[in-house]
């Protein structure tokens, strides 16, 4: 996939097979994700295997913008205006959910769900070509620290396990910076490639 121009084709071609049950790996502004459609329970079980996760890790939801991300989570004003100076960027802010996110994303006590808009040109394509959010997961195997950032890489060590690869090009190794609006106040989850300095 071309990295600035990214072929419509392609793009359409990969949106009909997300929609059709496909679990993908595909490049963000922060490093590659693993990404399904967000009712898809099969593609999110595979996330779960893949990345040997517990029913207490936050999901997140990839929008195109704030209209579709505020569809899926509570914002308040003050809460707002720090996220919209923040995005697009690698940032994933928590925040509780609205009824739009099903049930088996949200985190079992708290009832939150992640949620970002990436700075990346073929992943922006993708998402309004989408029309909705990517239920997505950074592309993180067990046991190791770093995230894959080659598509063939990706490829060969997850074949049987995704359905297929976008690759544009190397992104980086450093996930999001994880933001938890969910009290009111910024905490800082983890630190990743987005700047904390505005949240601290």
């Amino acid at each position: 996939m071309h990295p600035e121009n990214p072929q419509p084709r392609s793009i359409s071609t990969v949106a009909d097979s997300i929609r059709s049950g496909a679990l993908i790996a595909y490049p963000t502004d922060s490093c590659f994700a693993l990404g399904c459609q967000l009712g898809n329970r099969d593609g999110l079980d595979r996330i779960r295997k893949i990345r040997n996760l517990d029913d207490r890790h936050h999901f997140t939801l990839v929008c195109e913008n704030f209209a579709q991300l505020g569809q899926f989570v509570h914002v308040d004003n003050d809460v707002f205006r720090a996220i919209k100076a923040a995005t697009p960027g690698s940032y994933t802010f928590i925040l509780p959910a609205t009824k739009e996110v099903p049930r088996q994303l949200l985190h079992p006590k708290k009832k939150t769900v992640g949620v970002r808009i990436p700075d990346h040109v073929v992943t922006q394509a993708l998402l309004t070509e989408l029309g909705e959010p990517l239920l997505s997961s950074t592309l993180l195997l067990p046991d190791e620290e770093e995230p894959l950032t080659q598509g063939w890489e990706i490829k060969e060590r997850l074949d049987h396990q995704v359905d297929a690869v976008v690759d544009s090009g190397d992104c980086g190794t450093s996930p999001t910076t994880v933001i938890d609006f969910s009290g009111g106040e910024a905490e800082i989850v983890r630190r990743g490639a987005g700047d904390t300095s505005r949240f601290e």
